[in-house]
């Protein structure tokens, strides 16, 4: 049996700059709804949009600077999965 995984909605391909990415990382919502935003904010004022849009990468770069997440731990695979008994072995008394 083998199990298909989904890929994430987002990858590095689909980042300018990860500006909306690292953004909703930090607030703890979907980077797609500030990008609908940014890009509904764009019909109405390009020049606003764009210094808000860089403004908050400045806020983004600066903030991973000054205080950067701790690294996971790294762990290393197994050499071979253990094999698990059904029943346990039991002694004969």
């Amino acid at each position: 049996m083998t199990t298909q995984t989904t890929p994430a909605p987002t990858t590095k391909q689909d980042n300018l700059f990860g500006i909306c990415a690292a953004l909703g990382e930090d607030i703890g919502i979907d980077p797609l709804w500030l990008r609908i935003g940014f890009a509904v904010a764009l019909l109405f004022n390009l020049e606003v949009v764009l210094v808000t849009y860089f403004g908050l990468g400045v806020v983004v770069l600066a903030s991973r600077l000054l205080a950067p997440k701790p690294k996971a731990a790294v762990t290393m695979p197994l050499a071979a999965d253990p094999v698990v008994a059904e029943e346990p072995l039991r002694c004969a008394a």
